[in-house]
């Protein structure tokens, strides 16, 4: 296995845990962006939010529910990015949400 979520999940690289499930789990991110930057993660290896969607749409769901569930227990606004590609931002291939939090967010980014 040489996919570095994988490797977390599995408990070969070590990670400061936020959640843990069976199916997904929640740690932060070593390089955070914000105050609260917590990257949320499933188990099993999915490429990317499209190829997850595709294949199990629960575990989609799952996701996104830890996602929040991170994000309102942090702050009273949050925001929870799914980047898809390289070009869309993408640097590990392994379907990952970023939880921020702990600070404003402007719209658009500038």
């Amino acid at each position: 296995m040489s996919c570095l979520f994988c490797k977390i999940a599995a408990g070969e690289i070590p990670a400061t845990l936020v959640h843990e499930g069976e199916r997904i789990v929640a740690f932060n991110d070593i390089d955070p962006k914000a105050p609260v930057h917590v990257l949320v993660i499933t188990r099993d290896h999915h490429d990317n939010v499209a190829a997850l969607t595709h294949v199990d749409p629960s575990l989609a769901a799952e996701l996104l529910g830890v996602a929040a569930a991170i994000g309102a227990s942090n702050a009273s606004g949050f925001r929870v990015v799914l980047n898809t590609g390289a070009d869309g931002g993408q640097s590990v291939n392994h379907v990952h949400a970023h939880v921020l939090a702990g600070r404003g967010f402007a719209w658009p980014p500038g």
